[in-house]
């Protein structure tokens, strides 16, 4: 097993995360104990994140005691990872606008301590700025929507200086007309006053028409 990043490990062709919670699965992932650690396979198919990294991002936005703002959070299957990877000290703000997400990420919530579930529409960002008197190390975005890049900028605000954010870019949500290559390039102008962009890898053949675009704010 080898660390490739703070917290992120690989082994063959798999990559995975300690497991906060010996013994316990988040969505039917394989557990692998070596010597007296536990490892949670992080299926790269479910998680936009975790197809970045098989596909070569250079650096992971995510470190032990990281602070989080995670928009689009959905039922947790990529928050989980993060939730181990940044460990006790860290803590992941997790905004996603489906009660029915929020309702089994709550659950997740009360045994991984590190987990704040926030009910909320990720471009009205008055509904949660009273949780960000500190910013967040890292930001991370996973939302179908139209105005993917113009949320994340908004969000922008919560990410101190330097900080790095990644934004799974879902083109298909933008147009489906228009070519992936057009619509990146288009994101990426949008993305670029406040943001230095740092990497885009291609999510193929994880997701179709996804790019992983890695940021640094300015």
């Amino acid at each position: 097993m080898k660390e490739i990043f703070n917290g992120i490990f690989a082994e063959g062709k798999s990559i995975y995360t300690k497991n906060l919670l010996p013994g316990k699965k988040i969505y039917g992932e394989r557990l692998l104990n070596i010597k007296d650690t536990q490892y949670r396979e992080w299926d790269v198919y479910r998680s936009k994140y975790g197809a970045g990294i098989v596909n070569g991002i250079k650096e992971s936005i995510f470190f032990n005691g990281a602070s989080v703002l995670y928009l689009g959070s959905a039922e947790g299957t990529t928050v989980s990872h993060v939730s181990d990877i940044v460990g006790e000290k860290g803590n992941i703000f997790c905004v996603d606008i489906s009660e029915i997400a929020m309702n089994k990420l709550s659950k997740l919530a009360e045994e991984r301590t590190n987990l704040f579930p926030v009910l909320s529409d990720a471009q009205i960002t008055d509904n949660y700025k009273e949780y960000f008197e500190e910013k967040v190390d890292a930001m991370f975005q996973d939302i179908s929507q139209r105005n993917q890049a113009e949320i994340f900028v908004r969000n922008a605000q919560f990410l101190k200086k330097g900080g790095l954010g990644a934004l799974a870019l879902k083109t298909k949500s933008i147009s489906q007309s228009e070519k992936k290559e057009i619509i990146l390039q288009e994101e990426k102008n949008k993305l670029e006053k406040d943001f230095e962009i740092m990497q885009v890898v291609d999510l193929e053949p994880f997701e179709k028409e996804h790019y992983l675009i890695l940021v640094r704010k300015k």
